[in-house]
């Protein structure tokens, strides 16, 4: 898990912040960073990769945790 820039964790959070959350701590790094995403529940799971995809960043990885929660793993695109 080391390879992340940053880490943000969204497992309390419900949609619409769950990406609001994510797309803010994107925004305060450089492109080409890693932003590890700690992430719950059906909505988040689904919404916050797909948004994260249609802004034009890269989804990298995307694993359940033994917890139940997931993580995700984001590449921030140059703009």
């Amino acid at each position: 898990m080391g390879d992340a820039t940053a880490t943000l964790d969204i497992t309390r959070e419900v949609c619409p912040m769950t990406y609001v959350r994510t797309k803010l701590r994107l925004e305060a790094l450089e492109p080409g960073a890693l932003l590890e995403v700690f992430l719950r529940g059906a909505e988040p799971l689904k919404n916050v990769p797909r948004s994260a995809h249609e802004e034009g960043h890269e989804v990298v990885s995307l694993e359940a945790r033994d917890d139940g929660t997931h993580r995700l793993l984001l590449r921030k695109q140059g703009r």
